[in-house]
C-alpha cells in the first residue's frame, strides 16, 4: 500500500504511454485524481485489472475503494465501508486472488 498524496493521479487516457498506470502531476492526459476531499481514495486496492498487458480502451483504474456515503454506483470499481476495507486488507498477502463476480 502506498500513502496517497496531493499529487497523485491514475491515468485513465488510452493516448497516454501512460494509460492504466499511476502518475503525477503536473500531468498533461486525462485522468483520476486519487487525493480526494470525499476520502473514497483513502485506501485504495488495485485489481491489477488490465494490467498485463495494458490494453488500450480495455479499462483503467479498477479498484476496491471507500464507499461514498450514499452507496452511489462506481464506475466500475468496488467500493464498501471503510471498517470493511479494513478488514479485507488484513486477509491479503501476494499471492491473494481476488475475483469479482
Amino acid at each position: 500500500m502506498i500513502p496517497i498524496k496531493k499529487n497523485m493521479g491514475w491515468c485513465d487516457d488510452p493516448r497516454s504511454i501512460k494509460y492504466n498506470k499511476l502518475i503525477k502531476y503536473p500531468f498533461s492526459f486525462k485522468s483520476e485524481k486519487l487525493y480526494r476531499s470525499d476520502n473514497i481514495y483513502d485506501i485504495v486496492l488495485v485489481l491489477n485489472f488490465n494490467m498485463r498487458p495494458i490494453k488500450k480502451n480495455k479499462g483503467s483504474a479498477i479498484f476496491i475503494h471507500v464507499a461514498n456515503r450514499k452507496f452511489s454506483p462506481t464506475k466500475g470499481c468496488v467500493a464498501v465501508k471503510k471498517t470493511d476495507l479494513r478488514k479485507i486488507i488484513r486477509f491479503i498477502t501476494k499471492k491473494t486472488k481476488i475475483k469479482i463476480c
